[in-house]
């Protein structure tokens, strides 16, 4: 199996690499290197940014906006996207809903949504979740009744994230009671400024306030906002979570973050000397960057692969990156807790008022390691994934 990258995509990673040296805020950076929240308003600007360039969907197909890329470009462009670093595109929209709109959608559907998407008019959230249904999605109890030409939606998500500055939603709604509850669910879309949505803020542990509850109180929607089928939400569902597991893998994320892992193990002493001389440390951090490399390999396979599972179909290895992309990004935080040592413990929201130098750069560390802990949870949770894998890849 040869891995080298071949001299046009070499060329293209160098392009990839100028453009985001060229045109990432300064100020944008520094907040994704240091582990900041960034403001709507910076995010939108710098997707918007990326739209003018062609890159804003670069991996649809190049009559709804993409750039017909192939999967190794694909590939090169979200690695260094995560690595430099610079704000991914939206997923709720570009990866998620988009793509699920462009292959089951109808027509208008398309000509309505998608350029939207790709400019950021519309900003997404994604309503799946809800109490008591969360790795069980197929148990959502959230109902759509068809009155004439409208549904009617009650029922409540949760852990909806950024649904505060959402203007559209994607739905999973339960259509059919009496169908097996796998069967019975449709995939509906709507403005989250309609009667009867209620947002309201979860804080997580790091202190910021990504996720919500959302509440549909006779929520009215017209029937053409359907996606596809009737009742058919779940296989929709499943091909977008296939994506949604893929993403999480950021590859380019961890490489990024033992970059850093290194540059400040060098500069903070213990016992008199740099952390990173310390053998016990560079033993962890070796076995880390070992589980990374394989994952990356793994990843290329999947790219590799693109497009043998059929129209809709993910690829069961997606669960596989899952896992150990977010087992991974778990452990690069755990190492960068055991750099900045004491500095762990004392906590500012904001990390730069000058009263202690150390805690400008560590101060979001600590928040950072606790929120990680959600990433083997989010997008399945681990352990389900390894079911998938166990029915889907060994055939148990």
């Amino acid at each position: 199996m040869d891995l080298a990258f071949t001299k046009e995509e070499q060329a293209f990673r160098e392009e990839v690499r100028q453009f985001f040296r060229d045109n990432v805020p300064p100020e944008t950076r520094r907040k994704l290197v240091e582990g900041r929240h960034l403001s709507k308003d910076e995010m939108v600007t710098w997707w918007r940014i990326l739209n003018k360039k062609g890159w804003g969907v670069s991996h649809w197909p190049t009559q709804y906006g993409g750039t017909g890329w192939t999967s190794v470009q694909h590939y090169i462009f979200n690695e260094e996207l995560q690595s430099y670093p610079a704000p991914q595109p939206l997923a709720f929209g570009v990866s998620m809903v988009g793509p699920v709109i462009y292959t089951f959608g109808n027509e208008e559907q398309k000509k309505k949504y998608l350029p939207r998407i790709a400019n950021v008019d519309d900003w997404w959230c994604q309503g799946f979740s809800e109490p008591g249904s969360g790795s069980d999605l197929a148990s959502l109890k959230t109902k759509a009744e068809r009155k004439g030409d409208k549904w009617i939606i009650n029922g409540q998500k949760t852990w909806t994230t950024l649904a505060q500055h959402a203007d559209m939603i994607f739905c999973l709604c339960r259509t059919d009671a009496s169908a097996k509850k796998q069967m019975g669910i449709s995939f509906i879309v709507f403005s989250m400024k309609s009667k009867g949505v209620t947002v309201r803020p979860i804080q997580t542990i790091d202190g910021g306030v990504e996720v919500n509850e959302v509440f549909f109180d006779d929520v009215e929607v017209p029937y053409e906002n359907l996606i596809g089928e009737e009742n058919k939400g779940w296989d929709y569902a499943k091909f977008l979570l296939g994506n949604e597991r893929t993403g999480i893998a950021r590859v380019g994320v961890s490489k990024e973050r033992i970059r850093r892992i290194r540059d400040l193990a060098s500069k903070v002493e213990s016992a008199g000397r740099p952390i990173i001389q310390d053998p016990a440390f560079r033993e962890k951090l070796a076995a880390c960057e070992i589980e990374l490399k394989a994952l990356e390999l793994t990843q290329l396979r999947v790219v590799a692969d693109e497009g043998k599972h059929g129209k809709g179909k993910p690829n069961p290895a997606s669960s596989v990156l899952k896992i150990k992309g977010s087992e991974i990004q778990q452990t690069t935080t755990e190492l960068l807790m055991e750099v900045i040592g004491p500095f762990a413990a004392p906590y500012d929201v904001h990390g730069d008022d000058g009263s202690n130098e150390a805690m400008d750069w560590t101060a979001q560390i600590a928040p950072s390691y606790f929120n990680n802990r959600k990433v083997s949870i989010y997008g399945g949770s681990n352990e389900i994934q390894r079911n998938i894998i166990a029915k889907a890849v060994l055939g148990l």
